[in-house]
């Protein structure tokens, strides 16, 4: 009986990815409600990425302001190699949280690869945005999966959320 129940245990934790609903895609966000969330690097390498996720959904999940998991949006800047912003979708404000707003048009494009790429991604979305003559002002970065479900579902997919100046 056990071994039965061990076979249906759920491995994967992120919901699967479509990516025909992100690839090449015009979006506008308009006052989107984010818990931003710094976290610490080494050369662009997050060092606690994964405590301060789970610390987080936990305290948004507490206060009732989660997002349903395949709905969620989390984004990340990479700022500087020393370290980093989360961004987590909210419903709503959270006291003593460092809630940002975020508005605007972005431009987004689906990569499929190892997170060790994303220069190339970056490279190959700025000639993206040339081919549509749109300006780059921010970008930020949608990692679809985490390391264990890319691993289970046999792909791993970022995506590049550029915003766009707009015209």
């Amino acid at each position: 009986m056990a071994l039965k129940q061990l076979e249906n245990v759920e491995t994967v934790c992120c919901p699967k990815f479509n990516t025909e609903l992100w690839n090449e895609k015009k979006i506008e966000f308009q006052d989107k409600l984010f818990l931003k969330v710094h976290v610490i690097s080494f050369l662009y390498i997050p060092l606690n990425f994964r405590k301060e996720i789970s610390r987080n959904i936990k305290n948004i999940e507490k206060v009732g302001a989660q997002i349903p998991p395949n709905e969620q949006l989390v984004m990340v800047d990479k700022k500087t190699a020393w370290g980093a912003n989360i961004f987590i979708e909210v419903k709503r404000n959270i006291p003593k949280s460092n809630i940002k707003k975020i508005s605007g048009s972005f431009i987004t494009k689906v990569f499929e690869g190892p997170y060790g790429n994303i220069n190339i991604y970056m490279e190959q979305m700025e000639t993206y945005l040339q081919s549509k003559s749109e300006v780059l002002s921010n970008h930020y970065f949608f990692y679809t999966y985490c390391p264990k479900c890319a691993n289970e579902y046999g792909k791993n997919y970022t995506v590049i959320l550029a915003q766009v100046q707009s015209t």
